[in-house]
């Protein structure tokens, strides 16, 4: 296309302009967020000659354990939110607690929902891992909705954190792969950009991303599959019959890192699951940095994002560390698998 190759930046301060775009603030944001991605990108290429890899033997709040990684990747982020005066909070997977910026709160619009490091598990063995975020805008001054004073209770001002999916003004991820790529949407496409190593800038590679209506693969940790409600076996197991006819069966693909196995199937088609299970319905995936930002990406390009029985952007959140069943990719395969998880 025309644009390749465009700079990140110039290219946000050129769609800044449309009315469907949220504003200044939206640029440095997204500057800062890419430029925590190179950081992390530089020492995930270096990460087997130092002392990076590994766990840090820690659990965190999810009772999951901690790597090394995971706690380098959510310091770059914060390091890097550190003069960003728009932002006045972020909640990421790592922080069990809203981490606020009081300094900003009087001037501040933004909040952040970060993983800082999706895949972690992928580290030791040099697979695919990444970041996803998603941005919100407050409506309202920061001082009346998230002041920390007597008048606050550390409840309220969770409540005020819990924003729909569909409010977001922003949402992405950073893969980190073979080579290093951006994507985001602020309402208007997606659009993909990749790190030049040597320049050390994210250029423009992919411009309004489109998903097809339909693919050929499904992703989803099939080891579990004992665990899952009868609906979802039925699913699975259609789509391995032979009906050639039909497009079936469909390949099994899954790298075991959300952003990799959505990003593939963003670019290519097909359906990514992680379902409900008999013993934990709510799933593992977390509603407001994994299933909201990656949905809303997912929905731009064409495609749909669903618990099985509601769109995964119209959920009112309860909790900043919330679960949910995702099934997301291509319209049509999603629409196929939610009539499957609405017949028991």
């Amino acid at each position: 296309m025309g644009n390749t190759g465009t700079l990140l930046h110039t290219f946000l301060e050129e769609k800044q302009q449309t009315p469907l775009e949220a504003g200044a603030g939206l640029t440095a944001i997204l500057s800062q967020i890419a430029q925590a991605g190179k950081i992390i990108s530089h020492t995930m290429r270096q990460a087997g000659l130092g002392s990076i890899l590994g766990g840090t033997g820690n659990i965190n709040v999810h009772g999951e354990a901690v790597k090394k990684m995971d706690i380098y990747a959510n310091n770059a982020f914060k390091k890097s939110f550190e003069s960003a005066s728009q932002i006045v909070a972020m909640i990421t997977e790592e922080d069990e607690k809203p981490v606020i910026f009081s300094e900003n709160l009087s001037s501040g619009q933004y909040i952040v929902y970060l993983d800082p490091l999706d895949g972690s598990s992928n580290i030791d063995v040099n697979g695919p891992v990444g970041s996803i975020f998603s941005i919100h805008k407050l409506e309202a001054p920061a001082t009346n909705s998230l002041s920390t004073g007597k008048q606050k209770n550390e409840d309220e001002i969770n409540a005020s954190l819990l924003r729909k999916g569909v409010d977001q003004i922003s949402a992405g991820y950073i893969l980190y792969s073979s080579s290093t790529m951006l994507v985001y949407s602020s309402g208007k496409g997606v659009h993909g950009f990749t790190l030049d190593p040597d320049r050390e800038e994210f250029l423009l590679s992919d411009e309004n991303i489109k998903i097809p209506k339909r693919g050929k693969t499904y992703s989803v940790n099939q080891g579990n599959y004992q665990k899952w409600f009868s609906p979802t076996k039925r699913y699975i197991d259609h789509l391995l019959e032979h009906a050639p006819d039909d497009g079936r069966p469909y390949s099994s693909r899954y790298i075991g890192a959300l952003i990799a196995d959505v990003h593939r199937t963003l670019l290519n088609g097909g359906i990514y699951l992680y379902p409900g299970e008999v013993e934990k319905p709510e799933g593992k995936i977390r509603l407001l940095y994994e299933s909201a930002p990656m949905s809303y990406i997912v929905e731009q390009a064409g495609g749909k994002g669903s618990t099985g029985m509601e769109r995964i952007l119209n959920i009112q959140p309860t909790a900043i560390h919330q679960r949910t069943p995702i099934l997301i990719g291509s319209y049509n395969d999603v629409s196929l698998a939610e009539e499957f998880m609405r017949n028991e």
